[in-house]
């Protein structure tokens, strides 16, 4: 039984108390204009950061006012249209966009192009063209080295590099001896070109077409 002063609560009069009090509460803040009829708020347009950068692509040179942001490769293939260079995965995972950089192979995905001032690019364009092939771009050709064709250059690229590392005697880690001079074996290439993914598999037939520009057998 109810004594006197006890609360008498009912699942209707919570309901109305708290649609009251949500009422009180929405009318004391006034609805912006652009809110009422649904409309976004304003964005705040953004300044990008430049910055001008000179390097030289296979014996141009360029100088280019670029945001801060962009990557050698887009740098590469949006400004300069130089298009050898492959946008893969956009991540440094398969290689498709690799650069010479002073004779050194970079993933240029993930390198900024302000990052190269001064520096030598050297992209499948450099190296050479149909009617004065690379002897790597030969070799691929007669080993039939490619199928697609997209990760070419970057495996080419690659390959050139491959070759003078083994030359300067740089270890990898398939070396077994990291003291000693390192040897041209079909191990010492796949370990050093795995980061060039090939999806159409011309593996072995890559491996044949180094090994006959470094004259050696693998």
């Amino acid at each position: 039984m109810h004594q006197p002063g006890d609360l008498d609560v009912t699942r209707r009069g919570v309901l109305m108390g708290t649609a009251a009090t949500i009422a009180l509460t929405a009318g004391s803040f006034p609805v912006p204009a652009e809110a009422a009829i649904g409309d976004a708020a304003p964005q705040q347009t953004l300044t990008p950061v430049t910055s001008t950068v000179s390097f030289t692509v296979n014996g141009r040179d360029h100088d280019l006012t670029l945001d801060t942001r962009t990557t050698l490769l887009d740098a590469l293939r949006e400004q300069l249209h130089v298009t050898g260079p492959k946008k893969g995965c956009d991540h440094g995972q398969c290689g498709a966009c690799t650069v010479l950089v002073d004779g050194r192979r970079i993933n240029s995905c993930l390198s900024l192009a302000v990052m190269h001032q001064g520096d030598s690019i050297t992209t499948i364009e450099g190296l050479g063209m149909p009617d004065r092939m690379h002897p790597m771009q030969a070799a691929f050709v007669k080993h039939d080295g490619y199928q697609c064709g997209y990760c070419t250059p970057g495996q080419i690229c690659s390959a050139v590099a491959v070759l003078k590392e083994i030359e300067a005697g740089i270890p990898s880690h398939v070396s077994a001896d990291l003291m000693a001079a390192p040897k041209l074996t079909a191990d010492e290439l796949r370990e050093r070109m795995s980061g060039n993914i090939c999806r159409c598999g011309a593996y072995s037939n890559i491996v044949d077409a180094i090994t006959e520009v470094a004259g050696r057998e693998a």
